[in-house]
């Protein structure tokens, strides 16, 4: 079985998109109708976000942390305990091509590490334009980069296990997680060929996720534009 595993702090405008996408991807043909589990887990949410949840043929858990690393460990528990031989991970305000999970398939790694795309960037305003351009220039969408987002990972269960999972971070669980199968030897692709669509949204969930980082850029234009 495959398991995707999605953590959720008051998500109830981007929740439903993110399901539906992550269903329609466990559907893919390449997958040869293996078993794929959606798992989302529910940290402190005190939105619409569970009532949502429960319209969809997915799992859920809940958890009161706040903390993105707690919370995809507990996900990632739950779909181990259930057989689950391979961890996707995403987020709530992402989206995942049709073709994600078997791309993550295809690479024939311990773990891959996938790119992010954003196709809104209207929040950021008047900075919306130069924003784009700045990520465009910027940002390394192409097989052999070094990103390492939650969005748009994937890892085998020996070697997510062989490193005792996610460390309990409120930011950068995902490249602790990296740099700890680094350090064992683990095969890592660096491969931009699972796409997920992303939020650029100015309120970060983690303090120092992919939302941070834009407001660091936007911080650096507003200077430069003065």
């Amino acid at each position: 079985m495959i398991g995707i595993i999605i953590p959720a702090h008051d998500e109830e405008q981007l929740v439903a998109s993110c399901l539906h996408a992550a269903l329609s991807a466990g559907r893919h043909k390449g997958l040869c109708g293996e078993a794929v589990e959606v798992l989302v887990v529910l940290d402190a949410c005190s939105d619409s976000t569970t009532d949502i949840v429960t319209r969809f043929p997915v799992g859920a858990i809940s958890v009161s942390v706040r903390n993105v690393g707690m919370a995809r460990a507990a996900g990632a528990e739950y779909l181990l305990a259930r057989g689950a031989r391979w961890l996707a991970f995403t987020d709530a305000d992402t989206r995942v091509a049709e073709d994600w999970l078997f791309q993550q398939l295809e690479q024939q790694a311990d773990v891959v590490c996938g790119t992010v795309a954003v196709d809104d960037w209207s929040e950021y305003c008047r900075f919306a334009e130069p924003l784009q351009k700045h990520f465009r220039d910027t940002y390394e969408d192409a097989d052999g980069h070094r990103h390492i987002h939650g969005a748009n990972l994937g890892v085998c269960s020996l070697a997510y296990r062989a490193v005792g999972g996610f460390a309990p971070l409120e930011s950068s669980e995902d490249v602790a997680l990296v740099n700890a199968l680094l350090a064992v030897g683990a095969k890592v692709a660096w491969s931009a060929a699972p796409r997920v669509v992303t939020s650029a949204r100015r309120m970060a969930r983690a303090p120092a996720g992919f939302a941070a980082a834009l407001g660091i850029a936007v911080g650096t234009l507003s200077q430069t534009a003065m």
